[in-house]
C-alpha cells in the first residue's frame, strides 16, 4: 500500500493539529506536519516535508488566494492541493481552481468526506462544493473561450511575462517579483525587457499603463489567463 504524505497548512494550528492526529489513524495517510499559512517558513517547510497531498486555509489569502495557490505549486510541484476552508467566497473558489487546487473542502464537512477527497486527489480526481461548483466552471469556461481568442494587447506576452508584468501591476520591485516566482532577479530582468519589447513602449511605467488598459488590475488575476 503506498502511503500518502499529507502537510497541513492552517492558521488555526490546534485545530488542524486535532485534525491532524484523526487522519494520522488512516493507514493510507502519513502527516508529515503542520505550518501556519502566514508562517514566513512557508516555502521551507513544504520543501522538507515534500507532500504528496496538501490542505490549505486560504481564508487569511481573501484576494491573495490564486498567488497562495501558484505559490505551493510551485514549491513543490505535482503535490496535490486540497483547500481547507471556512471561506464561502466563490471568487475565491473560481482564484483556487485556476492556480490548480484539486479540491475545495468546507470545514464544516466531516472526516469521512475530507478522508476520501483526500485519497481521491492522490488519483487524478477533483472535488468542488455544489454550491461553488458552478461559478468555479463557469469562469473557467469564459477563460477557454478567451484563451481561445488571445486577440488582447497582453496576449503577445508569454505566461512567465505575465507573472512578472503582474507583479509590477501590484508595485513590486524586481527582487520582490524573483523571490515569489522563484527565479532569479537577472531572470526577471530578462523578462522586462522582452515586456517593454513586445508591448512597444519605453519603461515599466508605460508597461503597467497597457497592463491597467487591459484590465490587469493590481491584486487580482491576469483576466486572460
Amino acid at each position: 500500500m503506498n502511503v500518502l504524505r499529507l502537510l497541513m497548512v492552517d492558521d488555526h494550528v490546534m485545530l488542524a493539529e486535532a485534525l491532524g492526529a484523526k487522519l494520522a489513524e488512516r493507514s493510507e495517510l502519513w502527516v508529515v506536519g503542520h505550518c501556519a499559512t502566514s508562517d514566513p517558513r512557508l516555502s521551507d517547510v513544504v520543501r522538507q516535508a515534500r507532500p504528496d497531498v496538501l490542505t490549505l486555509d486560504v481564508e487569511p489569502a481573501g484576494s491573495g488566494t490564486g498567488r497562495l495557490v501558484t505559490q505551493v505549486q510551485r514549491i513543490r510541484p505535482g503535490t496535490a492541493i486540497v483547500v481547507l476552508t471556512g471561506a464561502r467566497e466563490p471568487d475565491q473558489a473560481v482564484a483556487a481552481a485556476r492556480a490548480g487546487a484539486a479540491a475545495w473542502v468546507p470545514k464544516e464537512r466531516s472526516l469521512d468526506e475530507l478522508t476520501e477527497v483526500l485519497l481521491g486527489v492522490c488519483r487524478g480526481r477533483s472535488w468542488y462544493p455544489p454550491d461553488l461548483l458552478g461559478p468555479v466552471l463557469r469562469e473557467l469556461r469564459e477563460d477557454a473561450v478567451r484563451a481561445g481568442q488571445r486577440d488582447g494587447p497582453l496576449d503577445v506576452l508569454s505566461d512567465r511575462e505575465r507573472d512578472v508584468l503582474t507583479g509590477m501591476v501590484n508595485g513590486k520591485r524586481g527582487a520582490q517579483i524573483a523571490a515569489e516566482l522563484l527565479i532569479s532577479a537577472e531572470t526577471v530582468r530578462t523578462h522586462t525587457r522582452s515586456i517593454l519589447a513586445k508591448l512597444q513602449v519605453h519603461s515599466q511605467l508605460e508597461a503597467v499603463s497597457v497592463a491597467r488598459a487591459a484590465g490587469l488590475t493590481a491584486d487580482e488575476p491576469d483576466p486572460a489567463r
